[in-house]
């Protein structure tokens, strides 16, 4: 079978190297890929927002299978195109997308159909939104409607921060269109939670929770970043609470999908909050998410490609998707001043023996040589019977791993085994 993986980073170099594990599969493209992961699939320099070049690429190589993994080509309709054209792919169509797409349309579904969230209003106009927040409770949460590369919420300590942030999105124009609309939202407290599951429309099979590391600096301190790393599972997230949530909020959030008529197939990640009265839902993303995916996957005994085909055939029911009793740290190596300005173009050494463990982000191949070319540049993932033992793992491979200006956070876990304890 040849395959085609759509994206360019950690997240996506996690699923080839998972889906390499099927011996069926002869050769997968990556589009476009990065320097770091050639050795596991073909790189072809296509953005992954050009949708017109994915789709001609994959009829002219005859892809049997396509896998759209990053939310712009989800929300811009690659797998309704690919599938016009008689490609099989995981992933929603874009109908079912707008789940991440527009948060004014997740939120108005939850509040719809009663899936715990916080409280929240919807404004398109800043005068509007600025009066509101005159009054509303401090600290409070500023969302943009439309996607904003994982940057698009801000939680504001004061009402300065609040209106300013406001100014910001729909004044400013710092995410574009994304901030024509945004949502207000109440601020929740409890510790956070990702469970990122597969879902048929028919079926809902969560996978193992993690807990994901947003801010730059040790402590969580400093700006909020694409994640700087993740440890699964998340001591938080007991039986009784994963039941509670799938009675609550993931099999209400899949009906709720079907009612409007966007039944969701592929991977819905849900970032949860439990908070005093219960889990609660944050975001919806409608892919895997990123580094979550690179302790997740890792721990997934089943094979890949069969999961994602039942997903798409609707069968997701007729399989049973099994995962390894152990647990898993990922540590996210960055470039220095990352996520503001930073410097690229550093030789980067990745030694043989650990290569499987490493999933690159950001490198590219220069001269024939792999160098740092983005913010997040790789993940090093170790799997341990005990969380301890993943955390020192993981830790063991970043000393093996070197590059210049290269910096990470020395705590990745630490939370959770405190909590463990």
């Amino acid at each position: 079978m040849k395959l085609l993986v759509v994206g360019g980073g950690g997240r996506e170099h996690a699923i080839i190297k998972k889906l390499k594990e099927n011996p069926t599969i002869t050769e997968i493209f990556a589009l476009p890929g990065n320097g770091g992961m050639a050795k596991d699939a073909t790189c072809v320099a296509i953005d992954a927002k050009n949708i017109d070049a994915i789709t001609a690429f994959a009829v002219e190589k005859q892809i049997d299978y396509a896998v759209v993994a990053p939310d712009d080509p989800l929300v811009l309709g690659a797998v309704d195109a690919l599938e016009a054209k008689g490609i099989p792919c995981f992933g929603p169509r874009a109908n079912a997308a707008i789940i991440e797409g527009s948060k004014v349309f997740s939120k108005n579904l939850m509040k719809k159909y009663g899936i715990p969230t916080a409280e929240y209003a919807v404004f398109n106009k800043m005068e509007e939104a600025l009066a509101y927040l005159e009054n509303a409770p401090v600290p409070t949460v500023i969302k943009a409607d439309g996607l904003a590369l994982g940057k698009g919420v801000i939680i504001a300590q004061t009402r300065e921060e609040a209106m300013d942030a406001v100014r910001s999105m729909m004044q400013d124009k710092v995410f574009g269109k994304s901030g024509d609309q945004i949502v207000i939202e109440e601020f929740l407290t409890g510790p956070e939670v990702s469970v990122l599951a597969f879902t048929d429309g028919k079926a809902m099979v969560p996978m193992v929770s993690s807990m994901d590391h947003k801010r730059a600096g040790d402590g969580d301190t400093g700006l909020n970043t694409g994640g700087m790393g993740t440890v699964a599972p998340n001591p938080c997230y007991t039986d009784e609470i994963a039941e509670e949530c799938m009675r609550s909020i993931f099999l209400p959030t899949m009906n709720a999908m079907n009612a409007e008529g966007r039944t969701f197939k592929g991977c819905l990640y849900f970032g949860l909050m439990l908070t005093p009265k219960g889990p609660k839902v944050i975001e919806y993303n409608c892919r895997f998410g990123d580094p979550e995916t690179q302790v997740v996957l890792p721990l997934l005994e089943s094979d890949l490609l069969t999961v994602m085909q039942a997903v798409t055939n609707e069968t997701l029911s007729q399989i049973e998707v099994v995962f390894k009793k152990e647990s898993a740290c990922c540590v996210i190596m960055a470039s220095k001043g990352y996520p503001s300005s930073y410097e690229k173009g550093f030789p980067l050494q990745i030694p043989d023996e650990i290569a499987s463990n490493v999933y690159v982000a950001g490198a590219t191949i220069k001269d024939g040589v792999l160098v740092t070319s983005g913010g997040r540049v790789l993940g090093a993932t170790a799997l341990a019977p005990t969380l301890e033992e993943a955390v020192s793992g993981a830790y063991k491979l970043v000393e093996k791993i070197s590059f210049d200006n290269a910096f990470y956070r020395s705590d990745i876990g630490k939370k959770a085994l405190m909590l463990k304890r």
